[in-house]
């Protein structure tokens, strides 16, 4: 199975032995939970942009299924709000909610209704998809039936609105000079707090990817950025200078799951600057 997986993800072989090592005593944990479980099992994933978080979930789905549990890896990015809506929502709001990313970004009431579809398991669910290489909302749809454990990941997912003090600062050049009056900021806040927060609840285990700071993450996200110019065409790819502003808009809220979402979390995989998992931190 991992040789197959590695093929299949164009990864290094050396993520065998990390799989062996790290992934899979955490894949037969969520089976365990599972075994004692009547509903569907929802596992919330959390991870800076480029942590790593997309493969990790894709090797638990086929390793579950693997062991004869149907389970589905969902992202948060494939909520985003259409390129459409964002560009209504900066007219109406800010102008730096053009800009995909940020929590008041996403269809929540879509992504609500799809956790309660999920969860009842009475009929077929059909999954939204997002194309970041031309930055819309796109087809095909993914439909998926019944599945036991359902994986959640966001750079965002699962962590707590910040204090009015908090956010009185700006923390970077964006919020320096476009958001001067902290508007942006607010709103974002806002809606993590009504919207996000209380979706938290379907989730019933928590998993973080814990990148060492956040100097890493501009490295990280050119390397995805690379690997999607590679795959595919489209005018939503960045280039480097491009990705160094694009993530000024995560910054506020990634130091944040740094700083207060590993306690939270049933497991936390410590990251060194170069990605490699450095330890695994178990809640009691």
């Amino acid at each position: 199975m991992l040789s197959e997986f590695v093929e299949k993800h164009k990864l290094n072989q050396s993520f065998i032995d990390v799989a062996q090592a790290w992934y899979e005593p955490l894949a037969q944990a969520i089976l365990s939970h599972y075994i004692g479980a009547k509903a569907p099992v929802f596992i919330g994933v959390n991870g800076a942009q480029g942590s790593g978080k997309t493969t990790l979930c894709a090797y638990l789905c086929q390793w579950l299924e693997a062991n004869g549990v149907a389970a589905i890896s969902i992202s948060l990015d494939d909520f985003y709000l259409s390129r459409r809506q964002r560009l209504q929502l900066a007219k109406d709001v800010h102008p730096l909610l053009a800009v995909r990313g940020v929590p008041g970004t996403h269809n929540i009431p879509l992504l609500q209704q799809t956790l309660s579809d999920l969860r009842a398991g009475q009929h077929p669910v059909v999954l939204p998809r997002f194309n970041k290489a031309t930055d819309d909302c796109t087809l095909p749809l993914q439909t998926v039936r019944q599945p036991r454990v359902i994986i959640l990941e966001g750079w965002c997912w699962g962590v707590a609105a910040q204090t009015e003090i908090e956010l009185a600062e700006p923390v970077n050049t964006l919020e320096r000079i476009e958001d001067a009056d902290g508007r942006w900021r607010h709103y974002v806040n806002q809606s993590l707090a009504t919207a996000y927060q209380p979706l938290y609840r379907f989730m019933d285990k928590w998993l973080m990817l814990k990148a060492p700071s956040f100097d890493c993450v501009y490295r990280w996200r050119c390397e995805q950025e690379h690997k999607l110019k590679a795959a595919q065409a489209g005018d939503g790819i960045m280039s480097d200078h491009q990705v160094a502003r694009f993530i000024q808009y995560y910054q506020r809220l990634t130091q944040h799951c740094l700083a207060t979402l590993p306690a939270r979390c049933d497991w936390v995989f410590e990251l060194d600057s170069k990605r490699h998992i450095t330890q695994l931190r178990e809640r009691g």
